[in-house]
């Protein structure tokens, strides 16, 4: 019988990812990042898809304070940090999770430096935090697409139609 893992184990702060994962390294490694607030299936479709553009995935998280500096309201992140970072864990698509503080991961990326550096539709490559840092590695950049409907803007705005 198959023992699940421990999303937990997982989870690794900054110096300990970039100890496990940064170059040299074997296998093409893919990373994205996000706040990831109310997991839902766009998020998970996304995470998926990014994990086959190589053969690991590495998620950055924003921390709540950089969460909350990204406009997304004062009242967001509605799930703590670690929280979404034990439910990104737990997906068998997703190899490591570690968290950021700042507004951009670009300096976690700049040191990580993955083979494939992975965003959603609503940004363009010459957008992308670390992308520069990617590409002048040897990496690239790919824009991954929306699944249409899932978005946890709209999920919060339904739930509080509920409420109010």
């Amino acid at each position: 019988m198959i023992q699940p893992l421990d999303p937990g184990r997982k989870i690794l702060d900054p110096e300990a990812l970039l100890a496990r994962y940064a170059r040299p390294r074997t296998g093409r490694l893919v990373f994205t990042n996000g706040v990831f607030d109310l997991l839902h299936r766009g998020h998970v479709s996304y995470l998926v898809e990014a994990r086959r553009l190589g053969d690991l995935l590495v998620v950055g998280i924003n921390t709540d304070a950089s969460a909350r500096r990204l406009s997304k309201g004062p009242e967001r992140p509605l799930v703590a940090a670690r929280d979404r970072g034990w439910l990104l864990a737990a997906l068998e698509c997703v190899d490591a999770v570690t968290f950021f503080d700042e507004d951009t991961p670009r300096g976690l990326i700049a040191g990580l430096l993955p083979d494939v550096l992975v965003k959603g539709g609503d940004y363009t490559e010459e957008e992308v935090a670390g992308g520069d840092e990617v590409r002048r590695a040897g990496g690239i950049v790919r824009i991954l697409p929306f699944v249409a409907g899932y978005s946890t803007t709209d999920l919060v705005r339904r739930i509080r139609s509920f409420v109010d």
